[in-house]
């Protein structure tokens, strides 16, 4: 009888137990299908994250574009424009000049007689203190060429051009060596150029520091220039120019001390303006030279024969082909008798 119950009693127990793994089977069947719902969502849900990213990172890099884009454009008109503005200001320091050599040039008119100009350049003949004639030019209008900042590679080339027109020039070199600058300086001298002073060191707050600095520079360079060439030089053209603004000292005391030392300083009354870091086209360049030299007597034109001079050689031989061309117009070396053209009045001053 026990058996029985116990049989009875294991029925249910074993039928119970059999449904039971159906409805897990179905349940596990349903937590998959959820979980890969879930998954498939945040997959999903990842995807447009990440395009939404893509566009909004592409969308800024297309804004830093077009930013950068407007950045160039507005450099390339400052550029421009500072270019302009260097051109306007350099037009305004030439016509400064004029207005001062034209000053100093009446002043020096009322002290000698002027000599009357023929139609054409009239070389009269003098006699120097040996009793040999020499030529005395008497053109209307003398132009003097003149170079800064050399000896430089270029120099050879603006020599070789010189010497195709039978020009002759004025060099004003700084102190430097090496076998290259000295075989420069002597072609220079031997070519019948004038070879003049533009410092040794050309380091301006050295230079115009003291009186004393300016001295020892201009005895180290006119001592170099002798022990390479065997010429003293006696003319001597300021960095910067006599009007520099960079000096703390009165640029006439330096003028006096080259007074005492029996040296003469030049300006210039025509700039190329291939002075500073832009480089002007050669057309700038020619017209710059040759527009106003009728205006003067003595017309001291500045140009440098620097390596990065390039349009400065390549105007050179049509500036001396227009100034040929020119009615009563010589062009010569710097010396002894040349009128100098000074920025400053410095004899007025008190020593």
């Amino acid at each position: 009888m026990a058996e029985k119950n116990m049989s009875a009693g294991s029925a249910p127990e074993a039928g119970k137990f059999r449904r039971g793994g159906p409805e897990r089977d179905i349940s596990a069947k349903s937590g998959r299908k959820k979980s890969s719902g879930r998954l498939k969502k945040y997959n999903t849900m990842m995807l447009r994250i990440s395009v939404a990213l893509l566009v909004i990172f592409s969308a800024a890099l297309l804004g830093r574009i077009q930013s950068l884009n407007r950045s160039i454009e507005s450099l390339s008109a400052q550029a421009r424009r500072m270019a302009q503005v260097a051109a306007e200001r350099q037009e305004k320091l030439q016509l400064v000049t004029e207005e001062l050599e034209n000053a100093l040039q009446e002043g020096r008119d009322t002290q000698r007689d002027e000599k009357p100009a023929g139609e054409d350049a009239v070389r009269e003949e003098q006699e120097d203190d040996e009793g040999e004639s020499i030529p005395e030019i008497t053109a209307a209008h003398k132009v003097y060429l003149t170079f800064d900042d050399g000896p430089g590679t270029s120099t050879e080339e603006i020599l070789e051009i010189l010497d195709r027109y039978d020009v002759k020039a004025t060099f004003f070199v700084v102190g430097k060596e090496g076998e290259a600058a000295e075989e420069s300086m002597r072609q220079i001298v031997e070519a019948g150029h004038t070879l003049g002073m533009h410092s040794y060191s050309h380091k301006y707050g050295e230079l115009y520091a003291s009186v004393e600095n300016f001295a020892e520079d201009l005895k180290k360079q006119q001592d170099y220039i002798y022990e390479v060439t065997g010429v003293k030089s006696t003319v001597y053209r300021f960095p910067g120019g006599s009007s520099n603004t960079v000096s703390k000292i009165d640029m006439g005391e330096f003028a006096r001390y080259l007074d005492r030392e029996g040296v003469r300083f030049f300006d210039w009354n025509i700039s190329s303006g291939d002075g500073g870091s832009y480089l002007f086209p050669a057309d700038t360049i020619i017209e710059n030279c040759t527009a106003n030299i009728s205006k003067y007597q003595t017309s001291i034109v500045l140009m440098h024969d620097t390596e990065a001079k390039t349009t400065t050689r390549e105007a050179l031989p049509v500036i001396i082909e227009k100034i040929q061309a020119m009615e009563d117009t010589v062009i010569l070396p710097i010396t002894e008798e040349t009128v100098p053209v000074q920025h400053i009045d410095w004899q007025g001053a008190d020593e």
